[in-house]
């Protein structure tokens, strides 16, 4: 179906038509109009072979063949118009015209196609998370696009969520491995026994 503009100009080109009609035989007043009404009631079917097929205005359940050259349609008042132009014969003639005075439409836009790698991933942007779709016809060149925009992108943790400090190396008895922390005091003590059942003396106070 038209849109509003282009109707416009259908119709536009449509009277222009029908007036140069009546200027050159004026008898065909009255086919003229009613040639019009045909052709904007879309009742007139055009055939790649030059026919055409043109519905009837007052019997809705007929329709006449309307020939090439020369011209011929089925109804009675072929033989009685001017020139043979009847009404059919008009509104084909009018259909035909507009068709080629009117700018031919654009073909429509061709729908994008997906790329062959896409990823989409979150940012953080001025305090707001953003979803940002990475597209590229090579994976490789994506993914590397993906890492600079990570890294550029970081994250920032608050000082709640930074990792806590390490933990302090807990110091070795040469002989029976990890030490304890006194209770009273600074220091560190060996908890194991030796040979003779006595407790280990080893010590670390520099802790």
């Amino acid at each position: 179906m038209m849109t509003s503009p282009d109707r416009q100009i259908f119709r536009e080109v449509l009277a222009g038509l029908a007036a140069k009609t009546l200027t050159k035989i004026p008898a065909l007043n009255g086919r003229v109009e009613k040639a019009c009404k045909l052709v904007l009631g879309g009742d007139v079917e055009l055939h790649p072979d030059g026919t055409a097929l043109v519905n009837s205005l007052t019997d809705p359940t007929r329709a006449y063949q309307v020939t090439g050259t020369p011209g011929q349609c089925q109804c009675k008042d072929f033989e009685h118009a001017p020139e043979h132009l009847c009404c059919h014969r008009l509104a084909v003639g009018f259909q035909r015209k507009v068709q080629e005075l009117l700018p031919a439409p654009l073909p429509p836009a061709a729908p994008l196609g997906e790329a062959p790698a896409s990823v989409n991933v979150r940012i953080p942007l001025h305090g707001r998370e953003v979803q940002v779709t990475l597209r590229d016809t090579d994976e490789l060149r994506l993914l590397a696009r993906l890492e600079e925009l990570l890294q550029r992108y970081a994250p920032q943790l608050p000082a709640s969520a930074q990792p806590p400090p390490p933990a302090e190396a807990t110091p070795q008895c040469p002989q029976h491995g990890a030490l304890k922390r006194s209770t009273k005091g600074k220091g560190w003590y060996c908890p194991g026994k030796m040979a003779d059942g006595s407790w280990c003396q080893y010590k670390d106070k520099g802790h």
